[in-house]
């Protein structure tokens, strides 16, 4: 006689299999936050690899840093004394004792110094922290090693698909920046799980007619000082407010002289361009409307420092270059003041 399952048995085995259901479910839950949040998830997509030594220890540092406040090339800084300003003075002692501790606090001397800068000072005070912020540079900016608490440097970890020039417009700095302070000698060797410092952009520069000076800033704090050469009497370099001309920057271009009408090559021997071309764009004062003017290198460089050219901003090669890979197309602004 057939065997038939008794009415209670058949509710036991729908409870068993409700309660291996609902087991199952709570395993795979669990299983896709720890894979959502957990080793193996994209969280680990914010935690670079790269790390810094500050002296007494290793730290990992986040690319999430904090935002600089934007630029205002408008704001001059005060014309040096001949008396030292005393809250300088303390400024540059605080700088010095974070620079003198152990581990060495950089960043810290470098916005103490940074922070100097608009308030009145003497002539030695100013070039005093202007040397030392240049020096600074080298160890914050030109190198590839990060410290803790910088807000105009961080971390990014490249995915798949990216490419150096789109990491830089992210990062408002040309990408020729990203390969020099990473050392990758081709963009093609950029590969997906790779950790690069990046700079938090855009670089501007501001330009003295009076000293033949460049004064460089990524953001509002400064990194460094070039010597220039300006435009001559009747083609002065126009004061105001320049911006780095969108697709203006080349590389030794042909140059056709406006006066003469003669067409120059990169190879000839008289090229007088130098080796880089940051074409500029007026927005304010005087620059509004004027065209044909640039930051270039020269072949002749007992120009820097004279007023020879047609209104160009002239440059040592070398400064020309350097200067190129990090103002940005479009982004960074060039002041010209007297």
């Amino acid at each position: 006689m057939a065997r038939y399952p008794s009415s209670s048995y058949g509710r036991r085995k729908r409870r068993n299999r409700k309660w291996i259901l609902n087991i199952s479910a709570l395993l795979i839950a669990a299983v896709v936050i720890a894979f959502l949040y957990g080793p193996l998830g994209k969280s680990n997509d914010k935690t670079p690899d790269i790390t810094t030594d500050t002296g007494t220890e290793t730290q990992i540092v986040t690319e999430q840093q904090p935002v600089p406040p934007k630029p205002n090339l408008s704001e001059l800084p005060p014309e040096p004394t001949d008396e030292s300003n005393p809250k300088v003075t303390e400024l540059i002692s605080e700088a010095m004792e974070y620079l003198n501790a152990t581990p060495s606090g950089v960043i810290e001397a470098r916005d103490r110094l940074n922070e100097t800068l608009p308030i009145p000072m003497s002539t030695e005070q100013q070039a005093f922290v202007k040397n030392k912020l240049s020096e600074l540079a080298d160890q914050w900016l030109f190198t590839r090693t990060i410290h803790p608490q910088d807000g105009l440097c961080g971390t990014y970890k490249v995915q798949p698909g990216d490419l150096l020039m789109t990491i830089g417009k992210k990062f408002k700095v040309p990408y020729e920046a990203i390969m020099e302070i990473n050392k990758i000698s081709r963009p093609q060797s950029l590969q997906a799980g790779d950790v690069i410092k990046v700079i938090n952009g855009p670089f501007h520069a501001r330009i003295y007619r009076s000293t033949f000076t460049m004064d460089l800033y990524l953001q509002n704090t400064f990194v460094r000082s070039f010597p220039v050469g300006l435009g001559r009497p009747g083609r002065e370099t126009p004061t105001g407010l320049w911006r780095v001309k969108p697709n203006g920057k080349l590389i030794s271009p042909t140059w056709t002289d406006p006066d003469t009408g003669r067409r120059y090559l990169a190879s000839d021997p008289d090229y007088p361009l130098g080796s880089r071309w940051i074409a500029l764009e007026g927005i304010k004062g005087d620059a509004v409307g004027r065209e044909g003017f640039a930051i270039h290198g020269t072949k002749e460089p007992g120009q820097i420092g004279t007023v020879t050219s047609r209104g160009c901003i002239r440059l040592h090669n070398g400064n020309a270059i350097l200067v190129y890979n990090l103002l940005a197309s479009g982004l960074s602004q060039v002041e010209v003041v007297d």
